[in-house]
């Protein structure tokens, strides 16, 4: 995992905090190394797992004034069953912090030396590669490579499953999320700060506003509507696309795109229907579902495994 700029110097704006890394794990344990947790000293935001570890950390993090590292057994020093090992770096976080990063890393002593040792350029190499994809200690300094701008996923409809799709994805820090309905009344009166509402009579004409890297999910109110946006989206070029239905209605779909001039492999790429069966129709089922999917490939694509793990 990458440290995420943007979204550090957002949580600035509520003040400094001591942010909570997770760097190493050795065995089981409830979280991967780059997971990390915000500590305020009347808040937090996001977890590094939960239970006795995650007390113990926000115990430590609040007063925390210099950057530490500790290491943490979770059997014999916290009670826990996981049986694994947890290294955690601790560190005070400010905005004029945040504005000085550049490049493909962001490297800083943690009590090494003042001075950069080689094998810290050396892994600021591998971050130029793209070999870095979590943060290392080598030599007394924290290195971590800068995460890419989150992916853009497009959500047509802002009905019940457009609010689960919504209420789901936005705490995820993977996505930028444009949301596009026919009217500010179709919307909910607060938003995530990750997620840009769009308002147009017809929708479809939004279309082009969408970077051909992205992502949609179509769950509007109306057929006619679903199947004109399906139209200009495959005409548009996109990474993905999933749209909401029966197989009845993709079909009809199918039928139709073919004649509006989609060739079956263009038409093909769009997933219909979206969610998994087994998990149910509700509108939040559908959504953990399409959710999971996305999770899963992202992390093929960033090369992600899956590792064992515990929450208490």
């Amino acid at each position: 995992m990458s440290i995420r700029l943007d979204l550090l110097t957002e949580a600035t704006k509520r003040g400094p905090f001591v942010r909570v890394l997770v760097i190493e794990v050795k065995g089981s344990a409830p979280r991967e190394p780059g997971a990390e947790m915000l500590v305020w000293a009347d808040q937090t935001q996001g977890t590094i797992g939960g239970g006795t570890l995650e007390y113990e950390a926000i115990a430590r993090a609040r007063g925390l004034r210099a950057p530490k590292v500790e290491r943490f057994a979770l059997g014999p020093d916290m009670g826990q069953c996981c049986g694994g090992a947890v290294t955690l770096a601790f560190e005070p976080v400010h905005a004029e912090t945040l504005a000085k990063i550049d490049g493909p890393a962001f490297a800083r002593p943690f009590g090494g030396a003042p001075d950069m040792p080689l094998a810290v350029r050396q892994a600021l190499a591998e971050a130029r590669r793209g070999a870095l994809t979590a943060p290392v200690l080598r030599e007394g300094w924290l290195i971590e490579p800068i995460a890419p701008p989150p992916d853009p996923l497009w959500i047509w409809g802002a009905g019940h499953v457009g609010r689960a799709l919504v209420n789901v994805l936005s705490p995820l820090p993977d996505w930028a999320i444009s949301w596009a309905d026919t009217g500010a009344e179709r919307f909910p009166d607060t938003l995530p700060p990750n997620v840009t509402p769009l308002i147009a009579e017809n929708p479809a004409d939004l279309v082009s506003l969408a970077p051909p890297q992205a992502r949609h999910l179509i769950v509007t109110f109306s057929h006619a509507l679903d199947l004109e946006l399906c139209h200009h989206i495959l005409g548009r070029g996109f990474a993905g696309c999933g749209l909401i239905g029966s197989q009845t209605k993709w079909s009809r779909f199918q039928r139709r795109l073919t004649e509006l001039g989609h060739s079956s492999a263009q038409i093909s790429r769009i997933a219909c229907p979206i969610g998994d069966p087994l998990l149910g129709k509700a509108p939040q089922a559908i959504a953990i579902s399409v959710a999971a999917a996305l999770l899963r490939e992202r992390n093929i694509r960033a090369g992600t495994a899956a590792k064992e793990g515990c929450t208490g």
